[in-house]
């Protein structure tokens, strides 16, 4: 399930160039339900080790100057909000119902439309445009005993492999079962260097003295496999750290169902 948020606002939107930590708050504010809202927050959806929050968002969409350390958008702009799990867009579209003006930061925004976007029945095959950087990682350990965490490239080998044990791991999650057959790649269809982003996380909380570098790619990409891989790679986001703002995605040309 995915839905198109539509902003406006009276003035220009101004926020910091890294501004991932703010979409998330947003939409953890707007949960209505706060039972819900606290399981996502604390804990997610757990498997084996890992905690999967079953959320992805874009970057806002619309027409935007780049300034020295903030980015000005000219309102309206647009949020995609994706999820398999229909009980999460359903609080947060009621919060956001609840409230006639909404903060952004400082900005204040309101409202214009939230629209029901529509499922697409996928094939085995489509070529997709990240909305948010696609991100995937590993923590290493140095000779010192510190740990380090490396960023893959999509022209790494272990792009690929990781991305796929990490839709494996949201398979069995969200499902509860095994897949019968899993099949799926993701392979670079058009990205430059340029598609690489520096993303500055910076969340202000006592665990994190200091905000997370996260390197992560847009561009276009091809997937292949099983049809309900890709859909659900579509609803919860490729690779990690979905909830953060990175790994959603639109199809640019698939053949459907």
């Amino acid at each position: 399930m995915r839905i198109k948020v539509t902003l406006i606002s009276q003035e220009k939107i101004n926020l910091p160039k890294s501004y991932n930590h703010i979409l998330q708050g947003f939409i953890y504010r707007h949960i209505l339900d706060p039972i819900l809202r606290k399981l996502l927050h604390n804990r997610g959806f757990i498997y084996e080790k890992r905690k999967f929050k079953f959320f992805t968002f874009s970057r806002l969409l619309g027409r935007f100057n780049s300034l020295k350390d903030e980015f000005e958008f000219i309102p309206p702009v647009e949020l995609i909000i994706s999820s398999p799990k229909n009980e999460i867009l359903q609080s947060l579209v009621e919060g956001f119902f609840k409230k006639e003006e909404i903060l952004l930061d400082k900005n204040r925004v309101f409202i214009e439309s939230i629209s029901l976007m529509p499922r697409i029945n996928f094939d085995k095959e489509a070529i997709i445009k990240m909305l948010s950087p696609v991100t995937v990682y590993s923590t290493l350990q140095k000779s010192d005993g510190s740990k380090k965490t490396y960023y893959y490239s999509p022209f790494e080998e272990e792009f690929n492999k990781m991305i796929r044990e990490n839709l494996r791991k949201k398979y069995e999650a969200n499902f509860l079962e095994k897949p019968d057959d899993f099949d799926f790649e993701i392979s670079p269809f058009k990205v430059k260097p340029q598609d690489e982003k520096i993303i500055i996380y910076d969340k202000k909380s006592k665990s994190q003295s200091k905000p997370t570098v996260i390197k992560a790619w847009m561009g276009l990409y091809k997937l292949k496999g099983e049809p309900n891989l890709i859909q659900l790679s579509y609803d919860c986001g490729l690779g990690s750290k979905n909830s953060l703002g990175f790994g959603c995605w639109d199809v640019v040309e698939c053949k459907e169902r």
